[in-house]
């Protein structure tokens, strides 16, 4: 099938290529040109394992291309995926203008009958919205449909997932969609991912629903790993017992410093925002964002109780993306406690194997080191923020003897306090005694 792509983003770009790959042909459109340049060199502007080599290969076999030719992308395609930005404003509803702009831009140049596929994360009844504009904008009159696809992508795991997802939902409104979606799919839906098709409100809010469902798992792990520490329990042992529960499941029950990323944050604000435009009750989605925000902010008070005074205290991070395998830092933890740090006048050095280049973006006033080993040597203490392979099998032997004072934090549970304590390192954990 001729597919075409706009918005060369996290989504469409995964999304875009990952189809080529598949046999389609693909058009990715984008009004950067630098970055579309780039692109057809087959550079790519994110990190995500194994995405370079896909990229590549498709451009090489020419299933694959870039563009800043909005007439050409959607002439030249049959369905249109629309997976531009998203931001939340202030009230933290989703901003549709990059949307509408793109359906106003379909309207003006569609030459045929097209499915136009809402790949973002967008509020409930965004397809009828794109579709009046759309319609808006036609110069004659035109059969399309409009489809609402979310994608469940984990950034890190972004390629394995739509090869092998749980679940591929659609909203459609038309048997014509339907079929032409199911075939699409096809190549997937084979190996027994079932295609779940509904209306297209539904399809819209299950995406927030989904993340929601996730990001409070992780924030009632948060709030009552706070009561472990105050009783003496051990939030490992009590995610394990509660895990195993066939009707719980053990994934997202690991306490830390809270999530991050361009999903969690911003869907959770949406959702609430759309319960409470509806004059409905959003207590506890509100309270999911709370509790995420209170745990970014507990690490430095938790370091305080063993250094009180941090000003000119050298302070070493491990770990800046949100999550490893990434170098996204939307939202991260690091980001919320290095501004903490820098508040009490703390001396702030830093390392991760991804995201240095995007936290220099962000922040200034931080040293940051080519290693692990480099950004520890004379700290008074070490936080673990983002849970990096290479940061699980480190030899705390040469940690302890490049460090000023031998204080861990581990924010993420990675560490066994018993073994650090014997090695004569302060441990702190999240949920531990």
């Amino acid at each position: 099938m001729k597919l075409s792509f706009f918005g060369t983003g996290y989504v469409g770009l995964v999304g875009g290529t990952c189809f080529a790959d598949l046999g389609n042909d693909v058009l990715c459109v984008d009004i950067n040109e630098k970055k579309i340049d780039k692109l057809n060199q087959g550079e790519i502007p994110i990190y995500e394992p194994g995405l370079e080599e896909l990229v590549k290969r498709n451009i090489e076999k020419g299933r694959l291309r870039f563009t800043t030719n909005i007439k050409k992308g959607i002439e030249e395609s049959d369905i249109i995926f629309n997976c531009v930005g998203t931001p939340p404003k202030e009230n933290g509803q989703a901003n549709l203008k990059h949307v509408l702009s793109v359906a106003k831009s379909i309207g003006k140049h569609m030459n045929g009958y097209k499915i136009i596929i809402n790949k973002s994360t967008v509020p409930v009844g965004t397809a009828e919205r794109v579709g009046k504009e759309i319609k808006k904008n036609l110069a004659r009159n035109i059969d399309f449909d409009v489809v609402s696809n979310p994608e469940f992508l984990r950034e890190g795991a972004a390629i394995k997932d739509f090869q092998n997802p749980d679940r591929i939902v659609i909203g459609v409104e038309s048997e014509k969609a339907k079929k032409i979606m199911n075939s699409l799919y096809k190549p997937i839906s084979r190996v027994g991912r079932p295609i779940i098709f509904m209306d297209t409100k539904s399809s819209e809010l299950t995406k927030y629903i989904s993340n929601a469902m996730l990001a409070t798992r992780i924030s009632f792990m948060n709030e009552v790993s706070s009561l472990c520490e105050k009783l003496g329990a051990n939030i490992g042992s009590i995610s394990r017992g509660v895990g195993l529960d066939s009707r719980i499941g053990p994934r997202f029950l690991h306490a830390g410093v809270g999530y991050g990323g361009s999903c969690f944050p911003k869907d959770v604000k949406a959702l609430a925002h759309m319960l409470e435009s509806c004059d409905l009750n959003a207590n506890i989605i509100r309270a999911v964002d709370y509790v995420n925000d209170r745990q970014k902010k507990s690490v430095v008070p938790k370091l305080k109780k063993h250094l009180p005074d941090l000003e000119n205290k050298k302070i070493a991070i491990w770990g800046l993306s949100f999550k490893p395998k990434t170098d996204d830092i939307r939202e991260a933890p690091a980001l919320t406690v290095i501004e903490q740090l820098q508040d009490e006048y703390a001396i702030v050095s830093a390392y991760d194997p991804e995201a240095i280049e995007n936290t220099k973006k962000r922040l200034s006033n931080i040293e940051f080191g080519k290693t692990s080993y480099e950004v520890i040597k004379d700290a008074d203490a070490l936080l673990v923020l983002t849970e990096w392979d290479e940061f699980r099998g480190v030899n705390f032997d040469r940690i302890k003897n490049l460090m000023k004072q031998p204080i861990i934090f581990d924010g993420r549970n990675i560490y066994d306090p018993k073994i650090l304590r014997e090695k004569g390192f302060s441990y702190i954990g999240i949920g531990r005694k």
